[in-house]
C-alpha cells in the first residue's frame, strides 16, 4: 500500500520540503538512532475527557516550538540513544537476543534501544519501568530523592545502570512491546531511526510529562488527535499519526499491548504529487496496511 502524507500541516516540514526540492540541500543527514513509547491505558473520563471517543487513551507531549527537531509538534515520550545506555544492567523479561530478534537489529544495538526508552520514559513522564524482582511491582518515584535521580539522568550524570544498580532493581522489558519501526526521511535536516514500543500504563503509578522539551503533556482520546490533525490544528508527523490510528482502532489497551504487528523499516519519501503538493510517499508493503 503506498501513502501519501502532506507537509503543509508542519510548517518547519513544508519549508525544509520545499527547500529540498529546490535544490537547496547537501548530503542527507546521519541518522541516530532512537527510542519511543506509546504509554497506553484505558479511557476514562475523570482526567482526560474522554467520554464517549476511543476506547484506549494515550500519554503525549507537545514539543515546544524552540526545538530544533519537530517543533510544535505532538510525540509520544522518547529520544535519541544515547552512550550511556550500552552499560550492563540488571535486566528481567525477554532478553537481548530475543528483543534483537524482535526490532531486527544487532545485539549492541538492541540492548541500547530498550534501555533508551526506558530512560526516556523515566527522563519525560516520570515514570520508570523497573523493579526490585522480575515480576513485582514497579518501584514509586515520585518522591523528592527520586527526582534528584531523574534530574541526574537529564543532566546526563547518571546513566540507567547507575541508578538501577545502585537502588537494586531490574529493568522490566516485559512490560514493552516492540510496535514500528521508522527513519526520518532524507530532507530532514536532523534524522533518527526510531523504533516504536507500546507499554500499558503501570496501574498506581503516576505520570506527569514534566519536561522542559515539551509545552503540554497529557492522556489524549487518539481520534480526537487525528480529528485536530484533519482540522489542521495539531502538528503530528507520519509515524505518529499512523500509530494514533493503529491505536484509536484498538478495543482496549491490553489488546493494543498484546499485538505483535509486522514490523519492517519505513522511510517516507518526498515527492511532489500530481497536484503539485509536497508529500511523503510511504510504502507500507509487506506490513499490516494503516488506515486512511
Amino acid at each position: 500500500m503506498i501513502r501519501d502524507f502532506s507537509t503543509s500541516n508542519a510548517p518547519a516540514l513544508h519549508a525544509t520540503a520545499l527547500a529540498w526540492l529546490s535544490g537547496e540541500h547537501g548530503e542527507p543527514a546521519p541518522l541516530r538512532p532512537a527510542a519511543t513509547v506509546m504509554i497506553v491505558r484505558d479511557a476514562s473520563d475523570d482526567e482526560s475527557g474522554n467520554s464517549g471517543g476511543s476506547p484506549v487513551e494515550v500519554f503525549l507531549l507537545r514539543r515546544v516550538a524552540s526545538m530544533a527537531f519537530a517543533p510544535s509538534t505532538i510525540v509520544f515520550p522518547g529520544g535519541g540513544v544515547d552512550p550511556r545506555d550500552s552499560a550492563e544492567l540488571p535486566w528481567a523479561g525477554p532478553g537481548v537476543l530475543e528483543w534483537s530478534v524482535r526490532l531486527g537489529a544487532d545485539e549492541e544495538a538492541t540492548r541500547k534501544l530498550v534501555v533508551a526508552a526506558v530512560r526516556e520514559v523515566f527522563e519525560e513522564c516520570g515514570v520508570l519501568f523497573a523493579s526490585a524482582d522480575e515480576d513485582g511491582p514497579l518501584v514509586e518515584v515520585s518522591s523528592p530523592q527520586w527526582q534528584q535521580v531523574r534530574a541526574g539522568l537529564v543532566a546526563r550524570e547518571l546513566s540507567l545502570s547507575d541508578v538501577l544498580r545502585e537502588h537494586g532493581l531490574c529493568l522490566r522489558t516485559d512490560l514493552l512491546r516492540a510496535h514500528a519501526h521508522w527513519v526520518t526521511p532524507v530532507c530532514e535536516p536532523r534524522r533518527f531511526d526510531t523504533r516504536f514500543f507500546v507499554a500499558l500504563m503501570p496501574a498506581g503509578r503516576a505520570i506527569d510529562g514534566a519536561t522542559s522539551e515539551a509545552d503540554h503533556a497529557g492522556w489524549f482520546d487518539p481520534a480526537s488527535v487525528l480529528a485536530d490533525y484533519a482540522a489542521g490544528s495539531a502538528v503530528v508527523l507520519p509515524p505518529t499519526l499512523v500509530c494514533l490510528e493503529d491505536l484509536a482502532a484498538s478495543p482496549s489497551a491490553a489488546e493494543f499491548f498484546a499485538q505483535e504487528p509486522v514490523i519492517r523499516r519505513i522511510m517516507p519519501e518526498l515527492v511532489v504529487n500530481d497536484a503539485g503538493e509536497a508529500v511523503m510517499r510511504t510504502d507500507f508493503a509487506g506490513t499490516k496496511a494503516p488506515r486512511g
